[in-house]
């Protein structure tokens, strides 16, 4: 089912459904500027090692951000290609718009799917909307606190695997900093052993919204920021899964204390247990 811009708009029939209408619209106008800058690139930046930005994330961020502060000007809003975002609280009062007008900007740059829009609306300590527009499959996922989840407007949920053996989980591998790589690879080899296959795509917003709707069974990486996080989490939770630290703390924990842990809440304590030994790693 193709979700068209004009013609269709989903309703979670909840009282943040002009919330999520704008959190759509300002999706979508990223992804215009992402498909219509699609294999042009002229400037592209590192703002770290192997972390870069390119023009199509400001633009696609401009896009977006133009469409939440019409809509809504007096909502604060935290964004990758922002100023001083390091030092965001995580609780708020009020409301605020948490977007990553390009996650997945690596893959972008080598025109391998997939990568995403991740727009999310917080309100205090808790999150309302969250939509993840797969930009490349043109798959919308969205989510509002308290009325589930939806792949392009239809019902859709986790999965009900309950042995980490028939799991299919996905992660992500380090990419900044590399002095617990060698921890992590323990990790990973022993989730491979544990686990029926997993896989690694560059993009945390594609991979949790897919854990929400019932392609993977467990997700977790480390490093991640709010913005990688904060739709993928609504998204999951609303879809009856489970995400946290690798402590266990659910809440805002995850977005902020850069480790994820997110599983279709069945497999949550096996896979919490394999993650143990990087339970104080951030990479």
């Amino acid at each position: 089912m193709e979700i068209h811009d004009a013609t269709e708009r989903p309703t979670h029939h909840s009282p943040h459904d002009d919330a999520l209408a704008t959190a759509v619209q300002a999706a979508r106008r990223a992804a215009r500027v992402i498909r219509g800058r699609a294999g042009a690139l002229e400037d592209v930046r590192a703002k770290g090692r192997n972390d870069f930005v390119t023009e199509v994330d400001e633009a696609a961020q401009a896009a977006a951000l133009d469409t939440i502060r019409t809509a809504c000007p007096d909502d604060a809003v935290l964004a990758e290609e922002g100023d001083n975002v390091g030092a965001a609280p995580t609780s708020i009062d009020g409301r605020r718009w948490i977007v990553d007008p390009l996650d997945g900007t690596t893959n972008f740059m080598h025109q391998v799917p997939p990568y995403a829009v991740s727009v999310a609306l917080q309100e205090g300590d808790g999150l309302l909307v969250g939509v993840v527009l797969d930009v490349p499959h043109n798959e919308l996922f969205t989510a509002v606190a308290g009325h589930g989840l939806q792949r392009n407007g239809q019902p859709a949920g986790a999965t009900h695997t309950d042995v980490l053996a028939e799991s299919l989980l996905a992660t992500g591998f380090p990419y900044r900093r590399f002095e617990h790589t060698e921890g992590y690879l323990d990790v990973l080899d022993d989730v491979l052993r544990a686990a029926r296959g997993v896989r690694r795509h560059g993009a945390a917003a594609v991979d949790l919204a897919w854990l929400a709707c019932g392609r993977f069974d467990g997700f977790f990486e480390t490093g991640l920021r709010p913005w990688d996080v904060a739709a993928g989490a609504l998204l999951v939770r609303e879809g009856g899964g489970r995400i946290t630290t690798y402590h266990g703390e659910g809440g805002l924990a995850p977005l902020f204390d850069q480790q994820v842990c997110a599983t279709n809440a069945h497999l949550h304590a096996s896979l919490l247990d394999h993650l143990a030994p990087m339970d104080d790693v951030r990479l």
